[in-house]
């Protein structure tokens, strides 16, 4: 006969007075966690008690008192109690538990298994749950003050629910990270982002950091100058889809419509080059930005301050007669006298109202001149108005010679436009914001750098140079002096009046160059200078009449413009490169005291991760290159980028090393059209006071260092 199998019996339930209940002292839960008592009492309020207490009775001599213990439920225990003491609930209502006579366990026992035999509930039931309380019509801010957490956190659920189903699937199952589907969360698109998740799977590139750039790889930034100019509002109202990072705000929006944007930009543009024109300029030209130097070859007119009238004349010269009359009479006063004293202050400002007069274009020079239009790095409008192109200059009699020399210069200057060609920048930098560089495999050991990024930084050193340059005249006297000696002594020279030609590369072709501060800088001086120019028939005079102070100056931002430190794959120029790095040596120039510092753009996004970790190795030591050597290269050039700031590192054509000149040369490989005989010429022995010059140069680094 078959042994019956035992049935268990489970604790009966019973609704027991509260008053008959009271806490056990059995209860293995002393650490506060979790919701406090009293959210859950207001919890309780709400939809009542949702699990009974578990009780066992007190016993006296073994006979139960009608009372009962409660070992598990201790903080629905307190919360009820909470709930009486606001009298939101009779201290005899009937209270649901669990009653349990079997002497099998005990109270410590019943209470800890009643906390560890619990599971939470897995994150993508709690996202639909709040997806599905949301289509019952309960607001955000309700969800949010139900289950006690932040209105963020709710649309961050809400927006987890929205990614797409088959996603979602794969995380149940393990196969994707929570901070994975954060990402995916961003884009709407679930074709797109089970196209993306198909690209990724199973790769190296499942870093949530990586999948947020593919999902945004054709998307701009909302802190783009486009994005900025044309505004969030616009954008959407003529259909565009703002993508948002709800779980990693400080990564910002992105317009995901990058053509849409650009069409908006353009329109607006249009409307408000519109509007300068009409303000009687010859033309206007419009553009989301330009490269540096697209105004080279143009003449610019500034405004003057307006005329004044007759009335204003009369009255001007009766506030500074009285003016100045109070003024003598308060200098010959011992006393203060607060009257005159704000009556002195009233005429002053009067003055200044005057000399303060808004400037204005003079009509017939707009009339040949015009504006440039484009978007500043803020987004906000840029107007550069009052250029004349060199074939709206008015002509002047002149003989056909003249006129042959006037078609050079024309001819020349429309060659450097062409140079410029792509001055117009239409469609700007990548609209991610995405470094050239791609990651692309790596070879065994430092390969030398891109010739493109040795011109792009030798540029920005260029520029850095001449603004140190200009601020040292005496520098600058000896910069040009040199140039001159070297024409004179070992070269032929064109026939020019001082026998010295003077050349200006813009470097147009380097992307972001016009918003280092050393382009502005120069601007800003130059633009100074250029306002105080008289016609040219009047410039000699206008020399002459400048003090020695003011020539110098002149002299040195002249001088100044025609550095060229870069280095061209096509022109390796060693000779003007070492005299580069003497002449910077003689003015105490350092590029980080100049204010460059790598960053992903300017460098680490575009070298190999060799380079990268190189970089780091030399400004950090070891330990640090080992913290990024295993990253993938967006990440570990922005990770670059941090570690490497204030470090004082420079990539080694931003470096300065004098050496001597003649021995550069001498290791330098030939040019075909330079024979022996040149050569020694180039590399003959400097007169005297030259030499001290170059001597005094390599002690002023040999101090420095």
């Amino acid at each position: 006969m078959a042994k019956a199998i035992q049935k268990i019996t489970l604790n009966q339930a019973e609704n027991i007075p509260f008053d008959k209940l009271f806490l056990s002292q059995k209860n293995v839960r002393r650490v506060k966690n979790g919701v406090s008592i009293e959210d859950l009492a207001n919890d309780i309020a709400l939809r009542g008690l949702l699990q009974s207490l578990n009780v066992r009775p007190e016993k006296k001599d073994g006979e139960e008192t009608g009372r009962f213990e409660v070992p598990a439920g201790g903080r629905r225990f307190g919360a009820l109690q909470l709930l009486i003491k606001r009298k939101e609930m009779a201290k005899t209502a009937p209270t649901p538990c669990i009653v349990n006579r079997s002497d099998t366990t005990s109270m410590e026992d019943d209470s800890l298994a009643e906390n560890v035999h619990r599971e939470n509930l897995h994150p993508l039931d709690q996202f639909r749950a709040f997806k599905a309380l949301s289509d019952q019509g309960l607001g955000v801010e309700e969800i949010a003050a139900r289950y006690l957490v932040s209105v963020n956190t709710v649309n961050h659920r809400l927006k987890l629910a929205d990614v797409s189903p088959k996603l979602l699937a794969l995380y149940e199952k393990g196969e994707i990270k929570i901070d994975q589907l954060d990402v995916f969360a961003i884009s709407p698109d679930h074709k797109r982002q089970e196209q993306v998740w198909k690209r990724v799977a199973g790769t190296n590139m499942e870093d949530a950091y990586y999948i947020r750039r593919i999902l945004t790889e054709t998307t701009v930034r909302s802190d783009d100058r486009r994005a900025i100019y044309v505004g969030e509002e616009a954008y959407e109202a003529a259909g565009g889809v703002v993508l948002r990072d709800l779980v990693e705000p400080e990564h910002g929006n992105w317009f995901q419509d990058a053509a849409l944007l650009e069409q908006l930009v353009f329109d607006k543009l249009k409307v408000d080059a519109e509007a300068v024109r009409a303000e009687g300029w010859k033309w206007v030209e419009a553009a989301i930005s330009f490269s540096y130097g697209h105004t080279s070859g143009m003449r610019r007119i500034y405004p003057e301050p307006q005329e004044m009238s007759e009335e204003e004349i009369k009255r001007y010269d009766a506030v500074k007669t009285e003016y100045d009359a109070l003024d003598a009479k308060y200098a010959e006063m011992e006393d203060g006298d607060e009257e005159i004293e704000n009556k002195i202050e009233q005429l002053s400002a009067e003055l200044g109202a005057f000399d303060d007069r808004p400037s204005v274009y003079d009509p017939a020079q707009k009339a040949i001149a015009g504006a440039f239009i484009t978007l500043a790095a803020n987004g906000q409008l840029q107007i550069d108005a009052g250029f004349v192109r060199p074939e709206d200059e008015p002509r002047v009699e002149a003989d056909d010679d003249d006129e042959q020399a006037a078609g050079g210069d024309r001819e020349t200057s429309n060659d450097d436009d062409n140079d410029d060609s792509g001055s117009v920048v239409v469609n700007g930098r990548p609209v991610n914001g995405t470094s050239e560089a791609a990651d692309e495999p790596e070879e065994e050991g430092i390969k030398p750098l891109p010739d493109r990024l040795v011109f792009d930084l030798t540029a920005q050193k260029t520029l850095a140079l001449r603004n140190a340059l200009a601020g040292d005249v005496d520098t600058a006297f000896v910069a040009a002096l040199h140039a001159l000696v070297l024409q004179v002594f070992y070269r032929q020279t064109k026939d020019t009046c001082l026998e010295m030609t003077m050349v200006s590369n813009n470097f147009g072709q380097v992307q972001g160059l016009a918003e280092t501060p050393w382009a502005k800088e120069i601007a800003e001086r130059h633009e100074a200078w250029d306002k105080d120019m008289p016609d040219s028939d009047k410039l000699w005079e206008f020399l002459l009449g400048l003090d020695e102070a003011s020539r110098k100056a002149l002299f040195a931002h002249c001088a100044s413009l025609s550095l060229n430190a870069v280095a061209e794959p096509w022109n390796k120029r060693p000779r003007a490169i070492v005299h580069a790095d003497t002449l910077a040596a003689t003015l105490g120039f350092d590029m980080v005291e100049a204010g460059w510092s790598p960053t992903v753009d300017n460098y680490l996004g575009r070298v190999t991760k060799a380079r990268i970790v190189q970089a780091v190795r030399e400004a950090r030591g070891e330990d640090s290159a080992q913290l990024i050597d295993h990253m993938k290269k967006d990440l570990m050039a922005r990770e670059a980028a941090r570690l490497l700031a204030d470090s004082g590192w420079l990539p080694e054509p931003l470096r300065l090393d004098v050496v001597d000149i003649a021995a550069e040369v001498a290791d330098a490989p030939a040019s075909e059209d330079q024979d022996e005989a040149a050569l020694a010429d180039e590399s003959a022995e400097l007169p005297a006071f030259l030499a001290d010059a170059v001597d005094e140069a390599a002690e002023a680094l040999a101090a420095a260092e």
